[in-house]
């Protein structure tokens, strides 16, 4: 089980083409602050039917568009 697993599950339950979620909306739904580990797990996204699009280190935002 992936430290992320609740993350891609969010995504693939509520099923939107994409998503631009901040990184406090993502620490609500993991419990914790995503760290630069997040960027060795994001290929997992594509196993939910998402990819990773732009991290905006600026923003504070993810990008995730469906596959």
């Amino acid at each position: 089980m992936s430290k992320y697993e609740a993350l891609w599950n969010y995504l693939k339950e509520n099923n939107k083409d994409n998503y631009k979620l901040y990184y406090k909306e993502i620490k609500n739904i993991l419990g914790f602050d995503i760290d630069h580990s997040f960027l060795s797990y994001k290929k997992e996204a594509k196993e939910y039917g998402y990819e990773v699009g732009k991290i905006s280190m600026k923003e504070k935002t993810v990008i995730f568009n469906k596959i």
